[in-house]
């Protein structure tokens, strides 16, 4: 997995467990910007462009997912079990539970959502486990979805993210990201690496330049909780689940825009106006100003990512045998136990319903149908992400819409995020975090309601 982003004499390398991978072969300018154009379009194909195909009219990377569900048929709840047995199994072999007290809590939960499974596949639990909306339901709309879905998004992952579109487009952000967002320019492509490539990615990121003095604790905070969502790949499981593949276009895009907004929002109020702007040791030399009009500078920076990087099989090979079945067994593990826990306090206890009501006054003006129903996803997004979707499966569309978009831009959750967030340098409390939480999905539901009151 991409461990860090390393930026020097204006270009970017790739940095693996710490120590710069210089190991790459420069190719001519020519085949680097065949490599820049032709990747960065076939990958922007594959997540964004719809074609139909016997009468089904999705994007590529669904089709591929729709054609390996068809052919596993039978076997796929078999191969999921496979995959979250491994995930459950790895921490322990690897003693990761020793390592901090979350390691310990989320080796149990990965350990015991091998149990999950195996009620699953085979019937077997207590009645009130067994009902059609909690384990079934759990196991075959998102775990087996999650289990197929993240290594067929690797080609299109790697395509957007490793042929220099992500610093392509970072150079045109970078001379807004102070004024949006009160961040440096290096922050844009930090930014838009958290948001293609997911929250352990990000935290790591931002930890990194936090460190080197590229941001100050306030900026890293920003960034860390503002953008480090859950991945791609995880908004087409959603969006598949709620039923809005036939407006994938207007999801994704939607996500971008409330995630930003909430981002420039909340950077400007309380709590994070009022942290400390120091840095971790000292500021990081500044760098020289490039050359050109910005498009230009974009373009080169595109061309020198495609020049210096790997070559798309080595990045295939690497990303499958390195990080998409072990990321894939993780949360499949994972979300088996943290996703029951959250079903079983949704659907006996009235603790997300309490919750939910700090925003039900917000559900209720937005004219969002189903306000209190709306209100309760939004409070359970706090223990995982996943969880607002399976419980508005049913909801009017525009509920579905506005959960969908809300649990991915508020970014903060327990199951994940949160965790990651706390094992890095960056000073945060609990309380800053909640507060932030709190904000982002007001700010987030806001956002949503409003696209999907306009669209649908």
């Amino acid at each position: 997995m991409l461990q860090s982003l390393y930026i020097k004499n204006d270009k970017r390398r790739y940095v693996q467990g710490g120590k710069h991978m210089n190991t790459t072969k420069e190719c001519s300018r020519n085949m680097a910007i065949a490599k820049f154009i032709i990747f960065s379009c076939l990958g922007i194909f594959l997540f964004f462009v719809s074609i139909n195909i016997n009468g089904v009219n999705v994007i590529p990377i669904q089709h591929i997912i729709n054609f390996i569900n068809a052919k596993l048929g039978a076997f796929l709840p078999y191969y999921t079990l496979v995959m979250v047995s491994y995930g459950g199994i790895m921490p322990i072999i690897k003693k990761s539970y020793k390592k901090s007290k979350f390691d310990l809590f989320f080796t149990i939960a990965k350990a015991f959502g091998i149990v999950i499974a195996v009620m699953a596949i085979f019937n077997i639990g207590p009645s009130a486990l067994m009902q059609s909306d909690m384990i079934p339901f759990l196991f075959n709309k998102l775990v087996m979805p999650i289990a197929v879905m993240i290594p067929v998004v690797g080609v299109a992952y790697v395509l957007l993210l490793k042929f220099g579109l992500v610093e392509f487009i970072g150079e045109f952000m970078q001379p807004v990201m102070r004024k949006l967002f009160k961040t440096p320019g290096e922050s844009a492509v930090d930014a838009l690496v958290s948001y293609t490539g997911g929250y352990a990615l990000a935290v790591l990121l931002t930890n990194d330049f936090y460190k080197k003095g590229v941001y100050t604790r306030r900026e890293s905070i920003i960034i860390s909780t503002g953008f480090s969502t859950v991945s791609t790949s995880f908004l087409l499981i959603i969006a598949n689940t709620l039923d809005l593949m036939d407006h994938w276009n207007l999801y994704f895009f939607s996500c971008l825009v409330a995630t930003a907004v909430a981002t420039a929002v909340c950077a400007r109020i309380y709590p994070i106006c009022k942290e400390p702007a120091d840095y971790y040791d000292k500021p990081a030399e500044v760098k020289a100003t490039k050359e050109g009009n910005l498009f230009a500078r974009a373009f080169e920076s595109g061309v020198d990512t495609a020049q210096h990087t790997e070559s798309l099989a080595t990045h295939l090979k690497n990303y499958y045998v390195g990080d998409a079945m072990k990321m894939a067994s993780a949360v499949t593990a994972s979300i088996l136990t943290i996703g029951l826990i959250g079903l079983i306090i949704a659907n006996f206890t009235p603790v997300f319903t309490w919750i939910g009501y700090i925003f039900y006054p917000f559900t209720k003006l937005l004219c969002i149908p189903e306000p209190m129903l709306a209100a309760k996803a939004a409070a359970i997004e706090i223990a995982e992400m996943f969880l607002p979707t399976l419980l508005v499966t049913s909801a009017p569309i525009i509920t579905k819409f506005t959960i969908a978009v809300t649990s991915v831009s508020a970014v903060l959750f327990f199951s994940a995020s949160i965790p990651s967030l706390l094992s890095t340098d960056i000073p945060i409390k609990m309380r800053t975090i909640l507060l932030i939480w709190v904000e982002r999905t007001i700010i987030s539901l806001i956002v949503a309601a409003g696209i999907a009151h306009l669209f649908f």
